[in-house]
């Protein structure tokens, strides 16, 4: 299956549609959306591994479910759509974090991507989508961030420097 996903230009303006595998060989600028998943009191994040399979970052720990913004979509419906399917997390208000364009590479192509983050809040049960995920936990907001500044830690880099980003932020 060659799924279909949303093309943006290099300022984050939606210009047309193409396959994922050439969105991917070309490195054509592509969105993605995600969300980072808090318990309710906000003192621990949801980290996982994403399933050695994925497409790109296979094996990689991340802390954000999400995906590619298919055409018609917005970030916000893909982030619901990627909560859901990834981690069954359904009826939670959303709050936009974060965008950043990352022009980065992954298996020895350019990768250029807008990454929308946005944030829940959540305590009831996780139901992993074994395609996707093959393992999860709850952390510290101070262990994720300790575990990201090991840059041999195996984590997601558009992930990670959107977090730098984040948590400059939000810091108290």
């Amino acid at each position: 299956m060659n799924e279909v996903v949303s093309v943006y230009d290099a300022h984050g303006t939606v210009i047309g549609a193409a396959p994922r595998t050439r969105v991917y060989a070309e490195g054509l600028w592509h969105a993605s959306a995600g969300v980072l998943l808090r318990s309710l009191d906000g003192e621990r994040i949801y980290v996982h591994r994403r399933s050695p399979d994925k497409a790109v970052f296979a094996g990689m720990h991340d802390c954000l479910a999400g995906g590619v913004v298919d055409p018609g979509e917005t970030p916000e419906v893909t982030a619901r759509r990627e909560l859901a399917e990834e981690l069954g997390v359904t009826g939670v208000d959303l709050s936009p974090v974060s965008r950043i364009a990352w022009d980065g590479t992954w298996d020895g192509a350019p990768l250029r991507c807008h990454l929308f983050a946005f944030e829940a809040r959540y305590d009831g049960p996780i139901h992993h989508q074994p395609s996707e995920i093959t393992d999860g936990w709850w952390w510290s907001e101070q262990t994720l961030r300790e575990h990201l500044q090991d840059p041999e830690w195996p984590f997601v880099p558009d992930t990670r420097d959107l977090l730098g980003d984040y948590f400059d932020r939000t810091a108290s």
